[in-house]
């Protein structure tokens, strides 16, 4: 049977039909999909952990128990689980476990941009990378298989455009009937990591990566295809999908097994053509490698090292480089008019809006431009979510933003630091519950004197409305215990805690106003419902044109609904939340935004 699927959806399909029993992660684009589509799968337990570093120990844990596992994330959620993929590679594992790490060239939705591929080579683990949903469905199998055979964790690295595009796919296989049944052989000096068990481990390691060197030369998912000698290219993933697109008398050598690479297939491939290049994105991971084989490979010289890659890009390099002709100029027709370009905004009737509002006209008081704060100003550090869009104009709310669960302990050290600004620290609920508690428990157990703000939508907003520990639903879309916020605060020592209503501006100034005059840890969880997730909408709102004076005070809470005509303020009653929002009706000064029908 065949179906059109996207990477993500091969690979959850491929998973299942290859035996997962158990899967996790923690969403983030371009990884979310394989675990949503694994949900909806019978007879597995799939989970949206806490963050990547429980998802993954929960896999390992799995596979100590003689079952196959997952735990899939995006690149920078595999920096969250380095510890244990560090530690699971040293162990082993019983039954087979994967780690899907989904890179992210062109940071399209990452606050950076890295090539996981040298993850497999630092923690030794085989590394296999797909072509396209094929290859990804085709190599679920492939990668328990492997990780079985060779009592070790197998990284499957994909990238944006592998995870999200759909390419026709054979799913004959069906899920195998014939499952492990669970079962922990207890081994101490297997699992059990003390420095007398783990130096003959290490060993272990050594001697895995040498069995999988001689696997991988007959692995048969790497092919080599020969056409015109004169050029070779060695490529891997959706690089080598351009490559041939580009490059179409070339001879090619597409690898899948990426770490080890097969050494002797590489080396027969380099004496039958005459030059060597490698087409690859990001870091020149497969030109370094092959440059330790004394292979005079190029790529990077022409090829870009930052950002995705497209047919078009690899075209043009390779037309500097002189490996193809310039083409003829022809004559295009005018392009149609381009849509402006429109800056990344919070969406209308969202609860950050209020809050951040607050933030800008409280914290950012004498604020004109980038520089030294002036007195009376706050530092808001940020974390990463939806209410990072916040650092855009109009709201300007936010002054630093790295990774997850980072605001709270920036705080801090701003604040150890001796800056004479008080300093606020803005995080989301499931980023809190992701990495932020330790941050809090920092602060309560070292006295920082730091106000924290949790803006609690009720889901994991960013990348799709996923449940979390917070929301009470779980991975299939059922009732879970819910966490709560507050109770979680106050047990960690928090004396200052405080719950108000993410459209009450009033309420929300005063209780952040309160909190940065008091001394230690504050708490403030900004509470409202994401407007893409709730289950009820308010009436809309208008604006009264006899009223409006244009003073465009409205417009500064950067809400998609309000817009000018003829110089005075619209609202657009088909995106307006009007009564579940009322923060435009809040901000203006001539009272003149209203329900409609009133």
């Amino acid at each position: 049977m065949k179906e059109l699927l996207s990477g993500n959806e091969a690979m959850a399909l491929g998973a299942y039909h290859a035996g997962v029993v158990v899967a996790t992660a923690y969403p983030g684009t371009p990884s979310t999909e394989i675990l949503e589509n694994l949900a909806h799968q019978d007879g597995i337990y799939v989970e949206w952990s806490t963050n990547e570093k429980v998802a993954l120990e929960v896999a390992m844990g799995a596979a100590y128990g003689g079952v196959r596992a997952l735990a899939s994330m995006k690149h920078v959620g595999l920096n969250v689980a380095a510890d244990p993929f560090f530690a699971v590679s040293t162990t082993g594992i019983i039954g087979g476990l994967v780690v899907i790490s989904c890179d992210d060239p062109g940071e399209h939705s990452s606050q950076g941009e890295q090539d996981n591929r040298h993850f497999a080579k630092f923690a030794k683990v085989p590394m296999l990378e797909p072509t396209d949903s094929q290859e990804a469905y085709d190599l679920m199998d492939w990668l328990f298989k492997i990780s079985e055979e060779f009592d070790t964790p197998v990284l499957l690295r994909s990238t944006t455009r592998i995870s999200h595009c759909k390419t026709v796919v054979d799913v004959g296989r069906e899920r195998k009937a014939d499952l492990k049944q669970p079962a922990f052989t207890r081994s101490p000096s297997k699992y059990v990591m003390v420095p007398s068990n783990a130096r003959p481990r290490r060993n272990v390691m050594e001697e895995r990566i040498i069995k999988l060197r001689s696997y991988v030369e007959s692995f048969p998912m790497n092919e080599m295809v020969l056409g015109d000698r004169k050029l070779g290219i060695v490529s891997s993933g959706v690089a080598y999908q351009y490559a041939r697109e580009v490059f179409k008398n070339a001879s090619f050598l597409k690898l899948v097994t990426t770490y080890p690479i097969p050494v002797s297939l590489v080396q027969r491939f380099a004496k039958e053509v005459e030059r060597v290049i490698v087409v690859e994105e990001l870091d020149p991971y497969l030109e370094d490698a092959l440059h330790e084989l004394g292979i005079p490979a190029t790529g990077k010289d022409f090829i870009p090292i930052i950002g995705e890659l497209t047919p078009e890009i690899v075209e043009q390099g390779a037309i500097k480089a002189g490996l193809l002709p310039a083409p003829k100029p022809v004559h295009k027709p005018a392009m149609a008019a381009q849509l402006p370009a429109r800056r990344p905004q919070l969406c209308a009737g969202c609860p950050h809006v209020g809050t951040e509002y607050v933030l800008r006209q409280l914290c950012f008081q004498n604020a004109s431009s980038p520089g030294p704060l002036k007195k009376g100003e706050v530092v808001v550090t940020s974390d990463i979510g939806c209410y990072t869009l916040g650092v855009y104009p109009p709201l300007s709310a936010l002054d630093t933003c790295a990774c997850m669960g980072a605001s709270i302990g920036q705080a801090i050290g701003l604040q150890k630091a001796g800056i004479p600004n008080k300093v606020v620290a803005v995080l989301g609920d499931s980023t809190f519950v992701h990495s932020g508690i330790t941050g809090l428990v920092d602060a309560v157990y070292n006295q920082g004197n730091i106000t924290v703000i949790i803006l609690d939508n009720g889901t994991t907003a960013m990348t799709g409305h996923q449940g979390h520990p917070g929301t009470g639903i779980s991975a299939k879309r059922t009732k879970a215990t819910a966490v709560k916020l507050e109770k979680l605060v106050e047990g960690l020592g928090v004396k200052n805690v405080n719950v108000v209503n993410a459209f009450d501006l009033k309420a929300i100034e005063s209780t952040l106003k309160r909190c940065l005059e008091t001394e230690g840890p504050s708490v403030i969880i900004s509470r409202g419902p994401c407007p893409l997730n709730a289950k009820s909408t308010g009436k809309p709102f208008k604006v009264e044109a006899d009223q409006c004076t244009g003073c465009y005070t409205c417009l500064d809470i950067g809400c998609p609904a309000i817009s000018l005509s003829d110089d005075r303020a619209v609202i657009d009653a088909s995106v307006c939340l009007g009564t579940a929002c009322g923060i435009c009706a809040q901000v203006c000064p001539q009272e003149a935004i209203s329900e409609i029908g009133k």
